[in-house]
């Protein structure tokens, strides 16, 4: 039996679509919320946690990241999350056309990569000597928040042309410095 070119491409994508769905969900990233031994912060001073020894000794840890840092990167996640289930949703779907199926595979395709680059550039930005930092590309806009003690001008300069290299230049960079506390 003699299959058409479209068809042979089609189920090739649904089988690529299955198998990225089956390694994102048995992917050990996943598992981002096992904090172990991290205890709810009560007090005022946000960044460290203290737990008490068997001595009787008090012992400080530090915590990661921000909480704030956190909270928008997992905010982030959810969305990017549910505009992937909504786009499996009309790949799966046997009611649309071709067409809107392979655009939708194209927009989970462009979310991944834009995650991926966002990363890179969060790594880059912490090997410039900063604390912390959070990468936003939502389409037309970056905006990056970046944790340091001092901020300058020419800081955000060389965070820019960082970025403008890695995405493109097409896109307006927005730095913003948060204080470390």
């Amino acid at each position: 039996m003699l299959l058409k070119k479209q068809t042979v491409w089609l189920l090739t994508m649904l089988s690529l679509v299955v198998v990225l769905s089956v390694y994102y969900i048995t992917s050990p990233e996943q598992q981002k919320a096992d904090l172990a031994g991290v205890e709810e912060q009560k007090a005022e001073d946000k960044e460290t946690a203290a737990t008490e020894s068997k001595d009787g000794k008090t012992v400080i840890s530090g915590i990661a990241s921000d909480e704030k840092f956190e909270a928008l990167r997992m905010k982030l996640e959810e969305q990017r999350t549910k505009m992937k289930e909504d786009l499996q949703a009309i790949v799966a779907s046997t009611d649309l056309p071709a067409q809107d199926r392979s655009d939708a595979i194209e927009k989970m395709n462009e979310l991944d990569e834009v995650a991926q680059k966002e990363g890179v550039l969060e790594t880059l930005i912490k090997s410039m000597g900063y604390e912390d930092a959070l990468v936003r590309a939502d389409g037309e806009n970056v905006r990056i928040t970046v944790k340091a003690q001092e901020h300058s001008a020419s800081a955000a300069n060389e965070i820019i042309q960082m970025v403008r290299t890695e995405l493109g230049s097409l896109q307006p960079v927005a730095v913003q410095f948060e204080p470390v506390k």
